[in-house]
């Protein structure tokens, strides 16, 4: 048992694959269970075979496929706000965590939005912006960028003293300092940041493409949804789900190799 408690224990791969896919199994065994004892109707909890049915339905039907178009056109949204997110945050992250003053004056315009509601600034963003794809892509923006920048900042800050002091002794600048110092060194919780960012992003997919959307998995789930075919809804979140983690593994992939690319230099 003392293993068990034990977070710095590292399971066996075989092990994790197996625990992880008994508790996926366990979920669609309850799933099954429930949808088949009749205390919810087909319209509120479809069975995993109806869900499956339809995501069969979506992904190929008379010679096109909605689900890959629907993915193609959110993991375009999602790639392009993160893109922008990233060019942006990083940098203002970082000059917040190296800079007192810096961090002063953007604090206050971008801490209070870690606990408010970002959905509340569609109506917002509708009114400034149109209902467009522009609106979109900002929505997503601002969505993730107000959890990456502060984060970026936090990495900085987490970086000891005598690191930044050392490099000062020996003659370096304070640009130096950031970029040769600070930065590297905080990198791999800048990549976690990035992984939050990204991650942020496909939650508030379906919110984004909630408003005038010709294509994109939130229009197809707020279209099925109109229909009262909810086997559709539940299709279009397991297809979210599922590439919001494809993108957290590839991430993540690129962190480990970031890492021991940094570690053989």
């Amino acid at each position: 048992m003392t293993d068990f408690w034990n977070p710095y224990r590292t399971l066996a791969p075989a092990q994790q694959r197996l625990l992880g896919l008994g508790s996926v199994l366990a979920v669609l065994l309850v799933w099954t269970a429930l949808s088949a004892s009749g205390l919810l109707s087909k319209n509120q909890l479809p069975s995993p075979w109806a869900v499956a049915q339809a995501m069969a339905y979506l992904g190929w039907y008379e010679g096109h496929s909605q689900l890959a178009s629907a993915t193609l056109w959110s993991v375009g949204r999602v790639a392009t706000a993160s893109l922008l997110v990233i060019v942006i945050g990083i940098p203002l992250g970082v000059l917040m965590g190296a800079s007192p003053r810096i961090n002063a004056i953007f604090s206050p315009l971008i801490d209070p939005f870690r606990s408010a509601p970002v959905a509340a600034l569609l109506p917002i963003m509708v009114m400034w912006f149109g209902i467009g794809e522009f609106m979109k892509i900002a929505f997503l923006f601002v969505g993730s960028i107000v959890y990456l920048t502060p984060l970026v900042r936090d990495a900085i800050r987490a970086v000891p003293e005598g690191y930044l002091v050392s490099a000062q002794d020996i003659g370096a600048t304070p640009w130096e300092c950031i970029r040769k110092v600070l930065v590297p060194l905080a990198m791999p919780r800048i990549m976690d940041a990035i992984i939050v960012g990204v991650s942020v992003s496909w939650t508030y997919i379906t919110v984004a493409e909630y408003v005038n959307a010709q294509e994109g998995l939130g229009q197809l789930i707020a279209n099925a949804r109109r229909l009262s075919a909810t086997d559709q809804v539940f299709a279009g979140i397991i297809v979210i789900m599922a590439v919001a983690l494809l993108t957290y593994q590839g991430l993540m992939a690129l962190k480990r190799a970031l890492y021991k690319w940094e570690t053989k230099e």
